[in-house]
């Protein structure tokens, strides 16, 4: 019998598909009031993250609401340098927080024990599998490890990752340490998300846009070459979407120097050439998540230029980044049927 979850799975094997399969990043978030009920009754962000019976019920509360064509697994990018005992929390109103690295830190890191750490997100993919509509691909994911490397040398979120910047220069092989490491943890991570039930992966480079060009083929390429060559190596099915947000013109190579099968696409790529990078494979994108804040026209416009440019090529419609606290639940539905070609009530 066929896979009733192959929609998304055929675009990222290169087939067209009209219209569209569609899902957002952050699609469980903020925005969504019974996600706010929900992260109360878990307390700390971390907890929502290991706790399956949460985690399970965020993930599903888009599918409820919106029927996406795919659910991602809710958790974070810095469960890695969790399970590598960085001391990561979340502090309200200020972000992640972790207690920097040094160059000597990174040379005693231990990666032998983040699997048992980890174990509480794999069993919530399993029993996502079980609970999900059948018609529903699940997305498992990771940090790229340039990205989760920003933020285990900076202590938090920066404008323009100066500390890792400045860090990768003056101690180039203590930081390529780390991204050798965040690399290979993160294949053994992707692997049981496979095999707890994930149709496929993405691997999130959110800061790949500060990187001058020999950095980004260092630091960007070469650790995301590093997993997806890894993972495929150790299960041949495995799909695998990259995002490197902000990374412009490099993206023209970015797919074949990465061995991804689609490359997620922020909204300051232009159309025309995204259209030039469709050519060579699926992509996936990359509405203005603000145009789901404002509505009306301009949500309109930029849905029926995206369909318009690239809906005749293999697409997954997404933001070009992650949906915010500030959209509007309803705005999101008029997303989906506009995407689908609902007539609008």
């Amino acid at each position: 019998m066929p896979n009733p979850r192959r929609k998304l799975i055929d675009v990222l094997e290169g087939k067209t598909i009209s219209p569209p399969p569609i899902w957002l990043m952050r699609q469980a978030g903020r925005y969504l009031p019974e996600y706010r009920e929900t992260r109360a009754k878990a307390g700390g962000f971390l907890d929502l993250c290991y706790t399956p019976d949460f985690a399970v019920e965020v993930t599903l509360q888009p599918i409820r609401r919106y029927g996406f064509d795919a659910a991602i697994l809710f958790s974070d990018i810095l469960v890695i340098p969790d399970a590598l005992d960085r001391n990561v929390r979340f502090v309200e109103g200020e972000g992640p927080k972790l207690d920097p690295i040094s160059a000597e830190q990174i040379a005693g890191l231990d990666a032998s024990k983040a699997s048992s750490h980890l174990s509480p997100v794999l069993e919530t993919v399993r029993r996502l599998r079980k609970d999900l509509p059948p018609e529903t691909t699940l997305l498992g994911f990771c940090g790229a490890p340039w990205t989760v490397a920003t933020y285990m040398i900076a202590g938090h979120g920066t404008t323009d990752q100066a500390p890792a910047r400045l860090f990768a220069y003056q101690h180039p092989q203590a930081f390529e340490r780390l991204l050798t490491l965040l690399a290979d943890a993160s294949v053994e991570y992707l692997i049981g998300q496979i095999d707890a039930g994930a149709d496929a992966v993405q691997i999130f480079d959110s800061w790949a846009g500060v990187l001058a060009p020999a950095e980004f083929e260092r630091f960007c390429v070469k650790p995301v070459a590093r997993i997806i060559e890894k993972l495929k190596a150790a299960r041949p099915d495995a799909k695998v979407i990259a995002f490197a947000k902000g990374a412009g013109m490099l993206l023209k190579t970015y797919r074949q120097k990465t061995g991804a099968d689609a490359i997620g696409l922020d909204w300051t790529v232009p159309l025309e050439f995204a259209a030039e990078l469709q050519k060579d494979g699926p992509i996936q994108g990359n509405l203005d998540p603000m145009r789901v804040v404002a509505g009306g026209a301009a949500l309109d416009e930029g849905i029926d230029a995206i369909l318009q440019s690239l809906g005749n090529g293999p697409l997954i419609f997404n933001l070009g980044h992650g949906i915010t606290p500030q959209a509007n639940p309803d705005h999101v539905t008029r997303l989906v049927e506009r995407v689908r070609g609902i007539p609008h009530g």
